[in-house]
């Protein structure tokens, strides 16, 4: 019986315990993963100097390849390491990665967030993202461009799941330099579920207030989450919302440390890539029929000052809208008026023009957009809702 009733007690700490390694299962996730920002820190034994020596030494972590456990303040020859958030970061050496198991419910869509820095200035450093055994891949996020003037960026990426478990890997993909530990730290690993919005009466756009969106790490505020192109994000992050680019991004942002233009939002995108990035989403519409294209371009009180022309484009034509910021927080209202000939159109925005703060550190800034809206000019539209 002592046997057995210590068996028993030995089973139930073992599923508990493996229980704790992975997510709860919820369907509504708003935060960091367990131990997303890396402050449990791995046992001493587990270390030799910064590298990590066992797969399982980070907790809640699984590493692969050469992976190292990065303090505060540590340095590489004479350079100090950047840590985005806290006092620890991890370090991904060429062809490494990490990986969390997590609770999810199939057909639902999430939202991953990280903070990553680059360390060697030579490399090609080229982080990839993916859901396993979904087979959900990102390509390769474009981290080349350092849009903050800390030294570090905070992304978005995003999928739909298909199983209930899965496995998030983050990889570094780079293998064409000599030093094995050569590669990005990566911080703050967040997620959270994503309710893709509809089209209402008074909208045709999908999250015209860009309201639904990835999670804003509180560390990241001030800069805001960078959202990758369509082309390495199939499932956007931003419900609704593609982002159209070769290798640049847009960015997410926060009204608790920039300003937001429409009163009543807490979320807009700031166009920090010029020409290079545009932000699109494609709509059903009537021909015939005549619409009018609402938005407004303002500025996130983040020093950058300029005329800044947006250029918004549909089936039907484009149009230019110039903000003069002082770098305060003003914006501009502007509208586009159309009568649709074909039964579907692109609404496409884009800044004409590449901004930089006035602070002198050559932080990337441009023309936000918010509050758009897209609505019949028609007195009998709500009949086509049912």
């Amino acid at each position: 019986m002592v046997l057995h009733a210590a068996r028993r007690v030995a089973l139930f700490l073992l599923v508990w315990a493996a229980a704790g390694r992975a997510a709860a299962s919820r369907d509504e996730y708003d935060g960091p993963l367990l131990n997303g920002n890396f402050e449990d820190t791995p046992d001493r034994s587990q270390m030799d100097g910064l590298k990590v020596l066992g797969p399982d030494a980070i907790p809640y972590w699984k590493t692969t390849g050469f992976v190292e456990y990065v303090e505060r303040g540590a340095k590489q020859g004479d350079m100090a390491l950047t840590v985005p958030e806290g006092a620890h970061a991890v370090r991904l050496g060429i062809q490494s990665s990490i990986e969390q198991q997590l609770s999810v419910t199939p057909g639902r869509h999430y939202a991953i967030t990280f903070s990553a820095a680059r360390t060697c200035t030579q490399a090609d450093e080229r982080l990839n993202v993916s859901i396993l055994p979904d087979g959900v891949a990102a390509g390769e996020l474009p981290i080349q461009t350092i849009y903050s003037h800390n030294g570090w960026d905070s992304y978005a990426w995003a999928f739909k799941a298909k199983h209930g478990l899965v496995t998030l890997v983050i990889h570094h993909a780079d293998d064409k330099v000599e030093d094995p530990a050569c590669g990005p730290i990566v911080d703050n690993i967040s997620i959270k579920t994503l309710n893709p919005p509809h089209i209402t009466h008074d909208n045709f756009l999908r999250n015209g207030g860009f309201e639904e969106g990835p999670y804003i790490n509180p560390g990241s505020e001030s800069w805001g989450v960078l959202l990758p192109p369509t082309n390495e994000d199939p499932i956007s992050p931003l419900p609704g919302w593609s982002i159209m680019s070769y290798s640049k991004a847009v960015k997410y942002i926060s009204s608790e440390h920039s300003r937001v233009p429409h009163a009543n939002g807490t979320r807009a995108v700031e166009l920090v890539a010029g020409l290079e990035a545009a932000l699109v989403q494609e709509v059903d519409i009537i021909p015939g029929r005549s619409y009018k294209l609402e938005f407004t371009v303002g500025d996130a009180a983040n020093g950058c000052v300029a005329p800044m022309s947006v250029m918004v484009a549909t089936a039907h034509g484009s149009q230019s809208v110039t903000h003069n910021s002082t770098g305060t927080g003003g914006c501009t209202r502007g509208r586009v008026d159309f009568t649709a000939e074909v039964n579907h159109t692109r609404v496409v925005f884009y800044s004409s023009g590449y901004h930089t703060t006035s602070d002198g550190t050559g932080t990337l800034c441009g023309p936000v957009i918010d509050d758009v809206s897209l609505v019949f000019v028609h007195p009998h539209a709500r009949r086509l809702f049912r």
